[in-house]
């Protein structure tokens, strides 16, 4: 019987987990050693906007088992629909709580991702030397244009010859979510976990925003500041539209509450 899934509530049409992290992680543990086999996201702003936008990124994301709400604007926009439980699991967090548990259960994982075979094989060494033990049984970097068929034949025959029971998957958004569906049936491992900038941040080579600026929704400015030529485009046209949107979906929930 596969294990319970924490409950979820819609944001501009996508469903994020009202949770925390440890129902989260004992949901992934129980789907592994049950034999499931799911996909999950941890959902920024940038992927529930780009949602609303690309058809194919919405598929990706109403497919996939499970989405954690990433972003603390989307844990207050679910704070306002009436959900107190909901919390944010933050992505890099996730990662690195379910490594502390999967070094001390012997649970092998995967990594797929990292800007270059350089920055993962880095990435791996320091997870490795922060969570002893931890069996690390693969890594992939791909390259940043569209694989090739023998290319994702070869991703994946090594994934699945590494019996990694997780794998983790930092490419970015939406792209490792439209790649975890595509690749989904193809794949042994139980779960699949996109966890977007999680192995930059975990490599060492890109600076997380302060504990006080992520509580307040503000690592999108500390994240700017330190790469405002890839970012300011997403930025400026997904916030102001976020707001927006999410504008409309709250007086539609005012206007239900007062029938």
């Amino acid at each position: 019987m596969p294990p319970a899934l924490p409950p979820t509530a819609e944001i501009l049409g996508i469903p994020l987990a009202i949770s925390d992290y440890e129902q989260v992680m004992d949901w992934m543990e129980q789907t592994i050693t049950t034999g499931g086999r799911g996909f999950m996201t941890a959902a920024a702003v940038n992927l529930v906007m780009s949602a609303q936008e690309d058809r194919e990124t919405l598929a990706a994301v109403l497919s996939a088992t499970l989405a954690v709400p990433d972003g603390q604007p989307l844990v207050w926009a679910l704070h306002a629909l009436g959900h107190a439980r909901a919390t944010r699991i933050y992505g890099p967090d996730l990662m690195a709580r379910f490594c502390a548990r999967a070094a001390r259960a012997g649970i092998p994982i995967y990594l797929y991702g990292g800007r270059s075979p350089a920055a993962l094989g880095l990435l791996e060494r320091r997870l490795g030397e922060r969570f002893r033990g931890l069996r690390i049984v693969g890594g992939c970097s791909p390259p940043f244009r569209p694989l090739t068929v023998e290319e994702e034949d070869r991703a994946a025959a090594a994934i699945n010859s590494s019996n990694a029971a997780v794998v983790w998957v930092g490419t970015g958004q939406p792209k490792q979510e439209k790649w975890m569906l595509k690749m989904r049936s193809r794949l042994s491992a139980p779960l699949l976990v996109g966890v977007g900038a999680a192995f930059d941040f975990h490599a060492g080579l890109v600076a997380q925003a302060p504990p006080w600026m992520q509580r307040n929704g503000l690592e999108w400015l500390y994240r700017l500041s330190r790469e405002p030529r890839r970012l300011w485009p997403r930025y400026a046209r997904y916030n102001p539209r976020f707001v927006r949107g999410f504008a409309r979906q709250y007086a539609r929930h005012l206007r239900g509450r007062r029938r």
